[in-house]
């Protein structure tokens, strides 16, 4: 077997290089939850996010015939996804800040993780700014080291690390003051 990885869609990717539209449809069935998260937590803006996952499988579909097998179909898919929407970014001319002081120590108190739902971290990271959001997805969540994200983002490794950091450091902030506020909300709800 090789280098090349077993695709469990074999059969429908077969199909779609022979310009079957039905498995075309049937591989977009099977991928576009997952490749537009993928895009949203870079990008951060449903309509772009949308946008950007309706390019990326045109361009896979076009490609599909240089799709070697050496990494799995979605991973594939996901690499074209990101890259377009690190293109949208770039486009809008996102910053990532390259500082080398040293970070301020926060007294504020860590989250506690049992009352912090799903929903409110996607919320806390929908809310930080779009340098940071990157960083983070492209680590926590798509999985990338900090050298592939310099590489990816064209920007030092230093710089990848202080904005996760930072990125990380704002999350708290944000979870922390969201946290707060349910809890004033209770108390309140509960005088009231």
């Amino acid at each position: 077997m090789g280098n090349t990885h077993y695709n469990i869609h074999q059969d429908l990717l077969d199909r779609c290089l022979k310009d079957d539209k039905d498995a075309q449809f049937e591989i977009y069935r099977l991928y576009y939850k997952s490749m537009y998260n993928s895009s949203l937590r870079i990008v951060g803006v449903p309509e772009e996010a949308e946008d950007i996952m309706q390019d990326s499988f045109l361009i896979a579909f076009r490609k599909l015939g240089s799709f070697s097998g050496e990494v799995s179909f979605g991973s594939w898919l996901k690499k074209i996804v990101i890259n377009r929407s690190l293109d949208i970014l770039r486009k809008k001319k996102v910053v990532f800040e390259e500082l080398h002081n040293e970070l301020p120590i926060t007294n504020e108190p860590e989250p506690e993780s049992d009352s912090i739902t799903i929903e409110e971290v996607k919320s806390a990271i929908s809310q930080l700014p779009d340098g940071y959001r990157t960083i983070l997805s492209l680590i926590l969540l798509e999985g990338y080291d900090h050298e592939e994200v310099s590489e990816i983002l064209r920007i030092k490794n230093v710089t990848s690390r202080t904005q996760f950091s930072r990125a990380r450091q704002k999350l708290k902030q944000i979870l922390t003051e969201q946290r707060n506020k349910k809890m004033k909300e209770g108390i309140y709800g509960y005088m009231g």
